[in-house]
């Protein structure tokens, strides 16, 4: 079968120019195994490359394949595998780090400044019939998991990261800035980390409907851009300060609020995209330092890595 053109593949050649392509079947390479993809979802930054062809300083120049939230069964293992065999259903961590540099050998990959993403130029994603990647990067999913879930394990990701570097726990108090999808798995992995409450803001009154029922215990539709006056009515309605915020916005009253929202102590987790700029937050931060004696804690989340959450997810 590798080496045979018999891959359909979902290919983006520029900006609008999404084709469907024929390739070759790959063939798994030294500790790699070839895996027959069953699901894939479309990502925001799917949508950004195919709109605008480049993300930050990733650039298309070359057609690349999309895709990296994915599940797929594996079809054939490369030599040195050991833990995966043909028939394997897998969970695919799309980050495969370089295992050497000093981040890697600390445990924190997700920092590793050779980081090969999936769908991130030049790097092909899993978009595709067949698609090999590293064995130690693949997760077998468990019966009660189906491969629609499997795929669902990246941006899930994401959320899990967020709560721990965050530090959310059994009793916290949470507040989540954005109900779009990353804000969402955000409110769900909060919630399964035992928080007491969550409250969720957004423009959006549908958003926070559907947080609603995913079981925000309180919800805020933004009208104002007075971030102060926001981080009032957040506590408020919250009944108390929130220990933790984690904002998955991106917009910039949105962050003041969620420093704002603070008095004295700040644990803030940033899940921005790679093209974002913090040149504003640091006025935020010294401000309310000096004005509150704020200590802050921030965690800066890049939405393309995280680190060692898939099996976190899987069976705990």
């Amino acid at each position: 079968m590798a080496g045979e053109d018999g891959n359909l593949s979902l290919v983006l050649r520029g900006p609008g120019d999404l084709q469907l392509e024929q390739r070759p079947v790959p063939k798994p390479a030294r500790g790699e195994v070839l895996l027959g993809m069953r699901s894939v979802g479309i990502c925001g930054s799917d949508v950004h490359y195919w709109t605008h062809g480049r993300i930050g300083d990733f650039v298309l120049t070359s057609p690349m394949v999309m895709g990296h939230e994915a599940s797929g069964k594996v079809v054939a293992v490369g030599d040195g595998v050991k833990d995966l065999k043909p028939g394997d259903r897998v969970a695919i961590e799309p980050g495969v780090p370089c295992r050497t540099c000093p981040h890697c050998k600390d445990g924190r990959y997700n920092l590793c400044p050779d980081m090969r993403f999936c769908a991130t130029p030049p790097v092909d994603g899993s978009l595709a019939q067949f698609y090999c990647h590293p064995a130690d990067f693949c997760y077998k999913l468990p019966e009660n998991v189906s491969y629609d879930e499997g795929a669902l394990l990246e941006p899930l990701s994401v959320g899990v990261h967020a709560c721990r570097r965050a530090g959310v726990a059994l009793g916290s108090h949470v507040l989540v800035c954005g109900a779009g999808p990353i804000g969402l798995v955000c409110l769900l992995t909060a919630k399964a980390c035992g928080a007491t409450s969550v409250i969720i803001t957004d423009l959006d009154a549908g958003r926070l409907e559907v947080a609603k029922k995913l079981g925000a215990d309180h919800v805020v539709q933004v009208s104002t851009r007075d971030s102060l006056q926001l981080s009032r009515i957040i506590t408020e309605q919250l009944g108390c300060e929130p220990d933790q915020s984690i904002e998955c916005s991106g917009a910039e009253p949105s962050i003041a609020t969620a420093i704002y929202v603070r008095e004295l102590t700040l644990s803030l987790s940033l899940c921005l995209p790679l093209t974002y700029s913090l040149v504003f937050l640091h006025v935020h931060i010294s401000s309310h330092q000096t004005t509150k004696n704020c200590t802050c804690t921030i965690c800066l989340n890049n939405l393309h890595n995280s680190c060692e959450t898939y099996f976190a997810q899987l069976y705990t």
